[in-house]
């Protein structure tokens, strides 16, 4: 009885652990570059995105919780209430280009991105980050320096690093609006193309596998406690 008890729980485990990634969804954390600056979100590339994968991966799910205008502080002061209310199993963080652009202090940007990385994980969520490029408006050093806090973090954290997606778009002016700054409409699907491969293989090497690795190995204590109590029942 002892046995069969055990070979329950684990087969409860077992379901459980499918069920609960049966649907695994990414949350992109980002600024208008993401939220669809000038445009109906429903024209976002995050959105181009999440109509491709409700029709080709049902079991992928896109977040868009980027507003216009974020910098890595007002970022940092929304994330907690985010990941409470979306329970994603990624996050994939684009913000800095504001604080960048406003010639903010790189060290408090690198300091707000680290937290929001640290909490991100304490979660038990996976996150990546987004490399950010800025005009060089305030001088080849600025610019330098700021692209350079992305990849120091990534790497002293230990998270992937996506390659800008704007760096091809912003300079054809035919994929940009009048500012000169965000992606028109004809520049959307184009960035969809560019992220949605990125994003899904993300999805699929930081989620999906370990998951399968954990049931796989809740499978494997399931046979052997069936063994187990197949040989007990042959002892009596």
């Amino acid at each position: 009885m002892v046995m069969l008890s055990v070979a329950a729980i684990i087969i409860s485990m077992s379901f459980s652990i499918r069920a609960a990634h049966a649907n695994v969804s990414l949350m992109v954390f980002g600024d208008s570059l993401s939220a669809g600056y000038g445009l109906s979100q429903a024209d976002s590339w995050v959105s181009e995105i999440a109509r491709n994968w409700q029709a080709n991966h049902p079991e992928l799910e896109i977040i868009n919780a980027s507003i216009s205008g974020e910098t890595t502080a007002g970022g940092l002061n929304r994330l907690p209430d985010l990941l409470e209310r979306h329970q994603p199993d990624m996050v994939f963080i684009e913000l800095g280009g504001n604080d960048g652009l406003r010639g903010f202090n790189l060290t408090t940007m690198e300091n707000n991105l680290r937290q929001m990385i640290t909490i991100i994980q304490s979660r038990n969520v996976k996150v990546a980050l987004s490399e950010v490029e800025i005009p060089p408006n305030l001088g080849r050093r600025y610019t330098e320096m700021f692209k350079q806090v992305f990849h120091e973090v990534a790497e002293d954290m230990d998270i992937p690093l996506v390659p800008f997606f704007m760096r091809e778009i912003a300079i054809d002016s035919n994929l940009m609006q009048n500012d000169g700054i965000h992606p028109n409409l004809a520049a959307q699907p184009i960035i969809a193309n560019i992220m949605e491969p990125l994003l899904r293989e993300l999805l699929e090497r930081e989620v999906l596998e370990p998951s399968a690795a954990t049931a796989a190995s809740v499978q494997q204590a399931l046979y052997v406690s069936q063994t187990l109590y197949g040989q007990l029942e042959a002892a009596q």
